[in-house]
């Protein structure tokens, strides 16, 4: 009987890495391919292919480098650095799982002969929906909620029901090639960012311009150091004369490099309004739970699509709600689609 072929998405992480050995395990034909998204020049994909290699050797499987840097610096590394210029807040790892890992890695995949593509994130899918991850403090669903209904019946997640620590103690274990992988530091979230973000906005604008700081009126009450290094929410790194209270940045004006700032319930939000969905059910209107940005508790609402927008009404507000992110919509674990957020009441 033939095996079944699965690509294995390898970054030269423990997860990549533990997720061929247990789908090896489980019986499949396993192949790994490492994605090259950027030109890094401080030995950032040489060290990472130095892991595979050596996990590659361990589980005599093939690997297979795709270079997608064009295709990554148009559809990912771009739209994070204008995100910025226009003062809206990016969600690059959304972004590169649709487009990139999910879209141009998944045909890759298939055009090796792959049945499935898998991959070391913390998530569930039943080919139909995605669903949380058993270990709530790794779910990766919320980045995930972008990819194409058609990709999913191609994913697999084999560590969907472990904890990370547990998969680390297993890494350690399973030989050397895994047990030097455990001992280096995780990689950080996005992966052409070296130390902040606001280096890699650098290199494309001035962004070191000092500028006014307004509060809700139109009224000049301080200084900042220029709206690209600031988010909303962000309480520090501007002045306000004669604050008495902590002020937040609620609204960033690139067009004349004035951040608004105001006091914490300045930031309170009961409607959001959505564009770019992609839904995994065909309700028009209908009760839910929202993720407005990846660590935030999720918030019940209702909603309704119109026009190609969605509508979010929230039951209870929310704070500090950032255009440019994303609104994901759960029926308890399951999610039921996304949309980024256009703008807030």
């Amino acid at each position: 009987m033939n095996k079944q072929k699965v690509m294995v998405g390898m970054s030269g992480g423990i997860d990549s890495s533990v997720t061929a050995y247990m789908l090896q395990n489980d019986g499949y034909e396993v192949e790994g391919v490492y994605l090259k998204l950027h030109n890094r020049t401080d030995g950032y994909h040489e060290k990472n292919l130095s892991y595979i290699e050596d996990v590659a050797k361990f589980l005599n499987i093939k690997y297979h480098i795709l270079d997608l840097t064009d295709k990554f610096s148009k559809e990912v590394y771009d739209y994070f650095v204008d995100s910025y210029l226009q003062g809206t807040t990016p969600n690059p790892c959304v972004k590169c799982n649709r487009q990139i890992k999910f879209g141009a890695m998944l045909d890759f995949a298939k055009s090796q002969g792959a049945s499935f593509l898998a991959t070391g994130h913390y998530a569930k899918t039943d080919g139909k929906f995605f669903y949380e991850a058993d270990d709530k403090t790794k779910d990766q669903s919320y980045f995930l909620s972008q990819v194409s209904p058609d990709a999913l019946p191609f994913m697999m997640f084999p560590l969907s029901t472990y904890k990370k620590e547990d998969i680390v103690k297993f890494g350690a274990k399973l030989d050397v090639a895994y047990k030097k992988i455990t001992e280096k530091s995780e990689s950080q979230e996005i992966c052409f960012v070296e130390t902040v973000y606001t280096d890699v906005i650098k290199r494309h604008a001035n962004i070191d311009q000092e500028g006014d700081v307004l509060d809700e009126n139109g009224n000049v009450v301080g200084i900042h150091k220029g709206f690209a290094h600031y988010t909303i929410g962000k309480r520090r790194g501007f002045t306000v004369k004669g604050a008495q209270e902590p002020h937040f940045v609620t609204k960033l004006n690139p067009k004349d490099n004035t951040i608004v700032v105001g006091k914490k319930e300045a930031l309170e939000v009961n409607e959001v309004i959505g564009t770019n969905l992609n839904m995994f059910v065909e309700d028009r209107k209908f009760s839910c739970s929202v993720k407005l940005r990846y660590r935030a508790i999720s918030t019940i609402c209702d909603v309704e699509i119109k026009d190609n927008k969605i509508y979010i009404f929230l039951k209870e507000p929310v704070f500090g709600v950032a255009i440019g992110q994303l609104a994901v919509f759960y029926d308890g674990q399951k999610v039921i689609g996304s949309a980024w957020i256009e703008s807030t009441k």
